[in-house]
């Protein structure tokens, strides 16, 4: 789920999306409103979390506009300003839902996806299958063929982001963004290693593997 986080505070918006991205979904961060409001409506997202008070376009200015202009992607306000008043005021503008700070990650998680769901009528997959692999989301499991791989979290997430983009080339930034949530190649081999122990526990007992590398690009994992 591609998620659009329009938060001036740094600290929040890191906050929420480390939040979201360990959550699975691809997570776009902007910090003041009048940049928030023209990424949304130069792509198309499944849910925005929109901060109350920003520098250059408050949210709800911003909303009004994006409602106005015709974007029908479902937000959720985050606000310090938590009275009935506000959060009517807010709903008005052109908001679904409205989370008051501080919050927990696991509310902030919940109230996004239910968004996503009642915008699209769909109920989120529980479960990821690429070729013999599959992946229990809820459970944290991880079979190939029946047998059960025993993953590290970090090896786990990895291995999550692979299945969701089988058969894609997966690019070291990509992972460095998405898996280790880094902005910034930190010349390490962390990538190598993880990719290696990834591959051991998925592909050495069995005949045919599924992940390869794509020189001078980075990496696929066959469906």
């Amino acid at each position: 789920m591609r998620v659009l986080v329009i938060e001036d505070d740094k600290a929040m918006a890191a906050f929420v999306e480390k939040t979201l991205m360990e959550a699975g979904h691809d997570v776009t961060t902007v910090h003041e409103g009048r940049s928030g409001l023209e990424e949304a409506r130069r792509e198309a997202y499944d849910v925005m979390v929109v901060d109350r008070m920003m520098p250059l376009k408050d949210g709800l200015t911003l909303l009004k506009e994006f409602r106005a202009g015709g974007g029908t992607s479902p937000a959720l306000f985050l606000s310090a300003l938590a009275d009935v008043d506000n959060l009517v005021e807010g709903l008005q503008a052109g908001g679904d839902d409205y989370l008051a700070k501080p919050f927990k990650s696991r509310e902030l998680i919940a109230r996004v996806e239910a968004l996503a769901r009642r915008s699209t009528g769909e109920t989120p997959a529980t479960t990821l299958v690429a070729g013999p692999l599959k992946m229990d989301l809820i459970a944290r499991a991880v079979t190939r063929d029946d047998k059960v791989i025993d993953l590290q979290p970090r090896e786990f997430k990895l291995l999550e982001f692979l299945m969701r983009h089988a058969g894609q080339v997966v690019t070291r930034t990509m992972l460095l963004e998405k898996v280790w949530n880094y902005h910034f190649d930190p010349q390490t081999n962390v990538i190598d290693v993880h990719i290696s122990r990834l591959r051991s526990k998925i592909d050495k007992d069995f005949d045919e593997p599924l992940l390869h590398t794509v020189r001078g690009s980075g990496y696929r994992l066959l469906a």
